[in-house]
Formats: C-alpha cells, sequence, structure tokens
C-alpha cells in the first residue's frame, strides 16, 4: 500500500510548531524565544508557537525550554495552509 495521495512537504520551508511547556513564563523571556508567539494558557501551562526554518532551529529552542528547567509538555507541527485572501489570515490545520 502506498501514500500516493498525500502531498510531499517542501523540505526548504518553514514549519510551523507549537511547544507546550509547564508553568508560566514570564514575559522578560519573550526575547530570548525570538520569534515566537508567547501564550498563557488558562491552565497554567505555556504555549510557544511560530515558524521554525529548519530541524536545527527547532533543537535550539528545545534546549533553551532544557536550560530553564520547565517541564516539555508537547511538541507538534501544525500543517499550514494557503492565505485567505479575503482577509489576509494564515489558515492552519492540525
Amino acid at each position: 500500500m502506498t501514500d500516493e495521495h498525500v502531498p510531499k512537504r517542501d523540505s526548504n520551508q518553514p514549519i510551523v510548531y507549537q511547544i507546550r511547556i509547564k508553568g508560566h513564563l514570564g514575559q522578560q523571556w519573550t526575547s530570548w524565544f525570538e520569534s515566537l508567539t508567547i501564550t498563557l494558557e488558562e491552565d497554567g501551562n505555556t504555549l510557544l508557537s511560530g515558524l521554525m526554518i529548519d530541524q536545527s532551529a527547532l533543537h535550539g529552542i528545545l534546549k533553551k525550554i532544557r536550560d530553564l528547567g520547565m517541564p516539555l509538555l508537547s511538541v507538534n507541527s501544525v500543517e499550514t495552509g494557503v492565505q485567505d485572501a479575503s482577509d489576509n489570515k494564515l489558515v492552519t490545520r492540525e
């Protein structure tokens, strides 16, 4: 059985990642996590999300989380869709 209907991703294209860690990060860490969006969730966890140019960039972020001593809960790649021309928003699917 083959997966011929599954489109291949261009390996040179950045990927959106969502990284969830246990506990809330303070705002002083915003610059340390570069272009990632930091979302403090109601359940007490933090969601870091944004584009990573390659696996090396992802591993660099994961090392920073390790260095903070914060438990890593999950790392997920998010498939990005086509831009919605009506309001210029990026449509994402998990």
